[in-house]
């Protein structure tokens, strides 16, 4: 039997040592790989905005059996002391800030090297709804079989909306995206004062509340103009960042105390009102106060991401940022529905209305974050589809070096 390598200093090498040994030097080669001038900062905020929506969605959403059926809940719904959760989680305008700055910055680019335009969105949305066909495909077949199993509709139709659920802010995003040209130099308070307006209109004046859906875009589009700001340099100074947090965090503040919306930044089934579906000026206020920390943190978030270790994890976010967004709540799912065949578990299948259910879920949340590597395993090549062009968090390599990640794209 062959023997281990003894190291120089006599003592034999301890068996975890190796795979962290190989992390670390896969890290290494990924920090090596990456190209000098890219702002490591806007990768670290794109993947924590998208970990806090999944963090968020695990936590407050619970799917609970009940007479063999499946309905929604939510611990917000029964604990409304839990609402400071959401603001934690609640991360989506963190993401429509980088995207904003992103678009912004990739269409001067494209127009300085002569890319018409619908060949520079073409480029942009490919990334964005080419995983959508998997999910699509899957849950089509799955909602077929469901039906003709025999499922409760109500259970068919509660799973079919959790698995869709994402592709709301992919139709928001990609809006946003092809209207870039348009709001590249749009002051962020514009957008800021159509959602005060009908605000104004479906609480104040009793306007219908389809109303409230002309928010959806202009409600998003406030963080997005934000990162065109960015990218125009107007929000290199701390000062700007100081002004979005304190001032969004006071009117937040002033709304939900005095104006009477909800404190929760997240719908919670059963309420009258909902910050986020439709936006209201509530969410998007603190949504300036996320932007403006975010903006605050971007060179201690540039002088982390330096660890090789740190930009290896941020990297791999970013380069799985689709598939991790739209396939955590089928993860999600699958673990439920596998915890059926043991019966009613707590956490995963009971009511959430109480401390018990939370440390509960908390438990659960590895085997959360197990099926969604399942589903990363299955899909993400759907994500990376061909490589036509040299990856933008990373180098192309040459295919003898297999250790660094090769033709990968990011949204």
């Amino acid at each position: 039997m062959r023997k281990p390598p003894t190291p120089r200093n006599g003592k034999a090498e301890q068996p975890t040592a190796r795979p962290l040994a190989a992390i670390r030097r896969l890290a290494h080669r990924v920090d090596a790989a990456t190209p000098p001038d890219r702002d490591r900062a806007v990768d670290a905020l794109r993947a924590f905005a998208v970990l806090g929506v999944v963090l968020g969605h695990w936590l407050v959403t619970a799917l609970v059996a009940d007479g063999g059926e499946l309905h929604t809940s939510s611990p917000l719904q029964h604990l409304p002391w839990l609402a400071p959760v959401s603001w934690l989680f609640q991360t989506l305008a963190v993401f429509f800030l980088v995207g904003g700055h992103v678009a912004t910055r990739s269409y001067a680019t494209a127009q300085a090297q002569g890319t018409p335009y619908h060949r520079w969105l073409t480029a942009r949305l490919s990334r964005l709804f080419t995983p959508v066909a998997a999910l699509l495909i899957l849950w089509t077949l799955a909602t077929t079989a469901l039906l003709l199993s025999g499922t409760d509709l109500t259970t068919v139709r509660t799973l079919a909306k959790l698995a869709l659920s994402p592709l709301w802010f992919l139709v928001v995003f990609a809006a946003l995206t092809a209207a870039t040209p348009l709001v590249t130099r749009l002051n962020p308070l514009w957008p800021l004062a159509v959602v005060l307006h009908v605000d104004l209109l479906r609480f104040g004046l009793g306007a219908p509340p389809a109303v409230g859906w002309v928010n959806l875009a202009a409600g998003w589009l406030v963080p997005y103009t934000l990162g065109a700001a960015w990218t125009r340099g107007e929000l290199d100074r701390p000062r700007a960042g100081w002004v979005l947090l304190v001032g969004g965090a006071a009117a937040t503040a002033g709304l939900v105390v005095w104006a009477g919306y909800p404190a929760s930044m997240v719908g919670v089934p059963g309420s009258t009102v909902s910050n986020l579906d439709p936006p209201t000026l509530a969410a998007v206020t603190f949504g300036l106060a996320q932007c403006g920390l975010a903006l605050l943190l971007r060179e201690r978030l540039r002088e982390a991401m330096r660890r090789p270790l740190a930009w290896a994890a941020v990297a791999f976010v970013n380069l799985s940022v689709m598939t991790i967004f739209l396939w955590h709540q089928t993860a999600m799912m699958a673990t439920t529905a596998m915890g059926l065949l043991l019966g009613r578990l707590p956490g995963l299948h009971t009511p959430p209305g109480g401390l018990t259910w939370i440390a509960a879920r908390l438990l659960w949340l590895p085997a959360f974050a197990l099926m969604l590597g399942v589903c990363w395993a299955a899909f993400h090549a759907y994500e990376r589809g061909r490589p036509r062009t040299r990856s933008r968090v990373v180098r192309t390599q040459p295919s003898s070096d297999r250790a660094a990640p090769a033709g990968a794209r990011h949204v």
